[in-house]
C-alpha cells in the first residue's frame, strides 16, 4: 500500500513558526515519525510540500493510478481552495485532511473547511499525531 502525505503552505516554517500552536518539530521531524509509523504496518509513503496551490492540485491528479490514498493538511488553502477540493473529488483516492492544531477552536475563518467535505474524514488538533492518525484512518479505510 502507497500513501501520499500533501502539506500545503508554511509547513516548511514547522519548528520555528508559531510553536505554542504547532509545536517545536520541524516538518522532517513529522516525515521521520510517520516514516516509522508507516515501516511498522508495511506501508510506504511519500512526502511533498508546497507553498503553491497549483503544486498540491497537479500533485492529486499525478496520484490517480500512483498511490492507494492521500493524507493531506492543506493549511491555509484549508479555508479557500476550490482547486484541492475538486482535485481530490476527481481523482477518488481515499484522502483524509489533517491539522495539527484544533481549527474549530480558532478563529471563525478558520472553522470552515472547503476541502473536508471532499475527504473520508478530518483529523484535528493532535499535533504530530494528527499525521498518525490520518495514516491509520487512510490506511483502515482502503484495507476494509
Amino acid at each position: 500500500m502507497k500513501i501520499l502525505f500533501l502539506n500545503g503552505p508554511n509547513l516548511n516554517l514547522l519548528g520555528t513558526r508559531e510553536p505554542d500552536k504547532y509545536g517545536n518539530e520541524t516538518l522532517f521531524d513529522i516525515e521521520n515519525f510517520i516514516k516509522k509509523e508507516a515501516q511498522n504496518i508495511e506501508v510506504e509513503t511519500v512526502f511533498f510540500q508546497s507553498n503553491i496551490e497549483g503544486e498540491l492540485v497537479n500533485k492529486i491528479q499525478e496520484a490517480k493510478g500512483n498511490f492507494d490514498g492521500i493524507v493531506i493538511n492543506p493549511a491555509a488553502y484549508t479555508h479557500t481552495s476550490v482547486a484541492i477540493r475538486d482535485a481530490i473529488l476527481a481523482v477518488q483516492i481515499p484522502t483524509v485532511e489533517i491539522h495539527l492544531s484544533n481549527i474549530h477552536t480558532r478563529e471563525e475563518f478558520r472553522k470552515i473547511s472547503l476541502t473536508a467535505p471532499a475527504c473520508i474524514g478530518q483529523i484535528t488538533g493532535f499535533g504530530k499525531n494528527s499525521y498518525k492518525l490520518g495514516l491509520i484512518a487512510v490506511v483502515d479505510f482502503i484495507s476494509k
